[in-house]
C-alpha cells in the first residue's frame, strides 16, 4: 500500500524557527506521535498544519495559544510543521498554510475549520463540535476509535490466519524463513486498509489451505512499526 505525500507551497521563503515550544499549551505533533495522540485518543482535537515561515501561520499563533490554554483541559490542541513533515500533510490533503481540522469522535474523518482565526472564534467553534461529540455519545452514535491491530484479533474466523508483524518479530518470522511471505503495510486510519482487511484475512486463510501452510500473509502497522515501514519504503 502506497502513501502519497501531498506537498505544499507559499510564496514566502523565510529562516524561520518553530512557532511552538514545550512551554505552550500546544501540543507538537509529528508522524511519530500523531497517531498515538490524536488517531488513538477518546478527545477532541483541534489540530493547525502550518509552516514556519508563513505569514498566516505567524499571525495565527498567538491566538492558536490563546486558544489553547483556554481549553486546556477540555479539548486538545495541536500543531504540525507540515512544510517539515510533508508526508502528514499530504495525508489529510494540506495545501495551504494554515489549514485547520478538528478531529472529533470519527478520527478517520476530520473536519475542516473555516471559522474566524481569533481566539474566540476557535474556543467557539471547538466548544460547539465537543457539544456534538458528547450529544452522540449520549445517543449511542459514538465514532470511537478502534486500531486495525484491534479489530482485527476481536474477529475471529479467518482473521487468526493473518499474521501480525512488528519491529521486533519481522525479522526472525520472515527473514530467517524458508516460507513466502505476502506481506501487507498499513494504517489503521486508512480507509483502503480497512476495506482490504476483509479480502486479505481470507486470502490468509485460502493461501494457508492452498500451500499446506508454506505460503503465509502477514500485517504491519506502519504507523507504529516506523523502522520496518522505512526499511522498505512505504
Amino acid at each position: 500500500l502506497l502513501f502519497v505525500l501531498g506537498t505544499v507551497s507559499c510564496t514566502l521563503f523565510l529562516a524561520v524557527n518553530c512557532l511552538y515550544s514545550a512551554s505552550d499549551d500546544v501540543i507538537e505533533l509529528t508522524p511519530t506521535n500523531f497517531n498515538k495522540e490524536v488517531i488513538q485518543s477518546e478527545s477532541l482535537w483541534l489540530v493547525e498544519f502550518y509552516a514556519p515561515w508563513c505569514g498566516h501561520c505567524q499571525r495565527l499563533t498567538p491566538e492558536w495559544k490563546k486558544a489553547a490554554k483556554a481549553l486546556k483541559g477540555v479539548v486538545k490542541v495541536g500543531a504540525v510543521d507540515a512544510d517539515k513533515h510533508q508526508s502528514l500533510g499530504g495525508q489529510y490533503g494540506v495545501r495551504g498554510f494554515p489549514t485547520i481540522k478538528i478531529f472529533g469522535a470519527n478520527k478517520n474523518k476530520a473536519e475542516d475549520y473555516q471559522g474566524g482565526r481569533t481566539s474566540d472564534a476557535i474556543v467557539d467553534a471547538a466548544l460547539s463540535a465537543l457539544r456534538s461529540l458528547v450529544k452522540d455519545r449520549l445517543s449511542g452514535r459514538s465514532g470511537g476509535y478502534s486500531s486495525g491491530k484491534q479489530s482485527r484479533e476481536s474477529g475471529g474466523g479467518d482473521k487468526k490466519d493473518v499474521i501480525e508483524l512488528t519491529d521486533d518479530s519481522f525479522d526472525k518470522n520472515v527473514i530467517n524463513s524458508d516460507d513466502v511471505w505476502m506481506v501487507e503495510f498499513y494504517a489503521p486510519w486508512c480507509g483502503h486498509c480497512k476495506n482490504l482487511e476483509p479480502e486479505w484475512a481470507a486470502a490468509a486463510t485460502e493461501v494457508k489451505e492452498q500451500t499446506k501452510g508454506k505460503v503465509k500473509l502477514a500485517a504491519v502497522d506502519a504507523t507504529v512499526n516506523q523502522m520496518l515501514a522505512g526499511r522498505y519504503g512505504v
